[in-house]
């Protein structure tokens, strides 16, 4: 029989210590979660385990209160317990010890007379637990990557006699008190991941999402930090539920004194219930924790990029026909876009909404997933066999999880829509929810997508999810289904991505709407939002890249008029924007000029030359004080290059802002700094005398984007000027004004 672990354990990795608690038999617990401290000898870790513990003071419980990652009432926490549940009323404070440890699967921290101390890397350590008087077993997972992001989870099985209902099983990291400032996100359509801060005071900060999606409002990461930390100093923390349905983030603050950030799925009333030997898992709960907000991004930039398969940053540039011709679909204006589109530099093409069924319009067809003979009477086949004549890559959009009831597989399957006692949901964009844990419902969903691939040269897939998950119950009684259909919607992701392993999938909910971890382990990059206004973009990307790296943020180039706002910007501005994520383009090309055209293809030719930087290298965002400017780069990790952008998008508070300064590079190196002038100059330029311009560009760069003349890069070869990188970081160089909605780029690049 395994005995109980009786262990110190610190974990070290990427300038991250966690420093875990396993004594006595108990459930683990963070003693430290922070910066790295190094030589730690197993006097000195007791002793950091020993100062965390908390006199006694009056009116609370007369012994110290242990705070395990999964918090147990029968401690004397008052706070959010890690397990709700029980059975009709009993066993709902469940008492675990601890009988194994391992790390990377190896038996570790056998009692003996006193604490061993296992002084390790990144590291996997796995704690089973049992109480058998409750009728429970527990498995705790707890890893420290490469990276240094903290991430655990549970799973809890029913060892005992009858059901067990369980209603909440949440996990904690424990945060100190000089972490008293909180970040998150709100939003909407259309406007995703909008910060807001506020203090952290006695109660909980809870967000609650309860759509069936993460939700365009989601809390995303949920950052503690020192009062005032912002993207380059300050120490913070976050925490991110990596789950693509009902979820928890919270942060809790008790009277006296302890904090924690914490969280997990959210669970429906008898939407999980055990029987004997019955399992549940929680989602993975990632916590990162930095000097400043981009160090915090970093872990999981790293981690994410360390993942076999994760895609490479030379990633194709795509168009998507969706704002160019909505659901009229016809051959000739489709090819005439393909055409177009290779024209200018186009390595993908993606049909979106309208090829199948009856769907001429969002009332209609959801559902029925076969090309429709009316639009298509030969099928997708002339299309796809020009775009790849061309030399692209093929795309098609599918909403496999939604339906509308004006559909033939809803007429003769009513029972696969999610419903709560035979009570049609209330409708949204026309369509409700098919169930897809109904196994039928699955396999006819499964075979559809898989019979469509196996016709059709498809390369990509735009994975849509248009609506929220209400009364999403199984018919005929209306249990909760929110769980099994996101468990669902997993499986079938994989399934899919094994018969077709080259395939590529873009997670789009409304725009951002379903952006989290747990989808990223399935598919390839993010829709941010159907929102491509530049000025909206240059805030949402911004932030959606606390969690993500920009190769997995879809990024595209609209028409001058934005489809969702009505402004109207130059493309300049447009391209600028968009050339630091995956980039693409959402445009009638049919409807652009020449000029355009030829500056268009001229931006994606800069893309193509720099991509490996803009979508590899290490994100900085610039704090700056004055709100209309929006300042951010990317660095090469060998710090040998970086592109920086000045984007003003409302009118200065002064009429100069002063001079700019461009961090993350290496303090002790010397580098050229010019402008990147691409296209026609952003409107209101007004170059620097650093820049060193001695004539006018104007004509050179016409005659660039006409097609005429020097490429771009041999324009400004000559501009700039050469200065090192701790008067780079820390002193600076004067601003280039331009007009609001205009973006200044640069390019640094190392003279040795």
């Amino acid at each position: 029989m395994n005995q109980p672990p009786n262990a110190f354990v610190v974990l070290r990795a990427a300038g991250t210590c966690v420093i875990l608690d396993l004594t006595n038999g108990q459930l683990p617990a963070i003693a430290h979660w922070g910066a790295d401290l190094a030589g730690l000898s197993l006097d000195e870790v007791a002793t950091v385990v020993a100062a965390g513990v908390h006199p006694i003071v009056p009116n609370v419980v007369d012994q110290p209160v242990r705070l395990a990652v999964l918090p147990e009432h029968h401690t004397g926490w008052v706070g959010r317990p890690g397990i709700s549940g029980g059975r009709a009323g009993l066993d709902w404070s469940p008492h675990f010890t601890s009988t194994a440890l391992t790390v990377d699967g190896v038996t570790a921290g056998a009692e003996g007379i006193g604490p061993v101390l296992l002084t390790l890397g990144p590291a996997v350590l796995e704690v089973t637990a049992a109480d058998e008087a409750s009728g429970l077993a527990l498995v705790v997972t707890i890893e420290l990557t490469a990276s240094g992001l903290l991430r655990s989870r549970a799973a809890l099985t029913n060892t005992g006699t009858g059901a067990y209902q369980l209603d909440d099983l949440v996990l904690a990291y424990p945060i100190p008190p000089v972490a008293r400032e909180l970040l998150d996100f709100a939003g909407h359509w259309g406007k995703e991941r909008v910060p807001q801060r506020r203090a952290l005071t006695v109660g909980t900060h809870l967000r609650e999402g309860r759509k069936g999606r993460t939700g365009a409002d989601a809390a995303t990461v949920l950052h503690a930090g020192v009062p005032g930390f912002g993207f380059a100093a300050g120490q913070v923390w976050g925490v991110h539920v990596a789950w693509s349905g009902n979820h928890i983030h919270y942060a809790e603050r008790l009277f006296t004194g302890e904090q924690v950030l914490g969280g997990g799925e959210l669970l429906l009333p008898g939407e999980v219930v055990l029987g004997e030997g019955d399992s549940y898992a929680t989602p993975w709960i990632y916590g990162s924790y930095g000097d400043g907000l981009d160090e915090v991004a970093h872990r999981f930039h790293r981690y994410l990029r360390s993942r076999p398969g994760h895609p490479a940053p030379d990633r194709p540039v795509t168009i998507n026909v969706w704002e160019a011709v909505y659901f009229d679909h016809a051959l000739e204006p489709l090819l005439e876009l393909a055409e177009s589109a290779a024209a200018v530099g186009v390595e993908r093409y993606v049909l979106d909404d309208g090829w199948f069924g009856s769907r001429r319009d969002d009332h209609s067809g959801l559902g029925d997933w076969t090309v429709s003979k009316e639009v298509w009477p030969d099928g997708l086949h002339p299309l796809v066999d020009r775009v790849r004549e061309l030399g692209m890559q093929f795309g098609l959009w599918f909403e496999p999880e939604m339906v509308n009831l004006d559909s033939d597989v809803a007429r003769a399957h009513p029972e696969w829509v999610m419903a709560t006692r035979g009570r049609i949901p209330v409708p949204s964009r026309h369509q409700q929810v098919l169930n897809l844990g109904i196994p039928g419902c699955y396999a006819y969903i499964r075979d559809s997508l898989l019979a469509i691939l196996a016709e059709y040269d498809v390369s990509y897939i735009k994975w849509d999810h248009n609506r929220d998950l209400v009364e999403a119950g199984t018919q005929p009684g209306g249990r909760p289904g929110v769980h099994a259909q996101t468990e669902a919607v997993y499986r079938l992701m994989d399934e899919i991505r094994a018969a077709h392993p080259g395939l590529e999938i873009e997670s789009c909910s409304s725009g951002g709407g379903r952006v989290d971890l747990g989808i990223l382990e399935r598919t390839d990059r993010v829709w941010v939002s159907d929102c491509i206004d530049p000025h909206e973009r240059q805030q949402m990307m911004r932030w959606t890249q606390q969690l993500i790296p920009p190769e997995l943020m879809g990024s595209h180039i609209a028409s001058g008029t934005s489809h969702t706002t009505g402004r109207t910007h130059d493309l300049n501005f447009r391209a600028a924007t968009a050339v630091f994520g995956h980039l693409g383009i959402e445009w009638d090309l049919r409807k652009a000029s020449p000029a355009e055209l030829a500056e268009l293809a001229a931006w994606i030719e800069f893309y193509k030359q720099h991509r490996r930087l803009l979508l590899g290298g290490d994100l900085v965002r610039i704090d700056f004080p004055d709100s209309s400017l929006t300042a951010f780069g990317v660095v090469a990790p060998d710090r040998s290059r970086a592109i920086y952008s000045f984007a003003t998008t409302a009118t200065h508070d002064t009429a100069l802002l002063g001079r700019l300064r461009f961090p993350g590079l290496d303090r002790s190196r010397h580098y050229r700094v010019r402008p990147i002038l691409v296209g026609r100059l952003p409107s209101g330029l007004r170059p620097p005398q650093w820049w060193g311009i001695e004539r006018d560009l104007s004509k050179e760069l016409d005659d660039l984007t006409a097609g005429r003349g020097p490429r771009f890069s041999q324009v400004t070869a000559e501009l700039g000027v050469a200065v090192s990188g701790d008067l780079l970081s820390g002193v600076g160089l004067a601003e280039a004004p331009v007009n609001p909605d205009h973006a200044v780029l640069y390019e640094v690049i190392a003279l040795d």
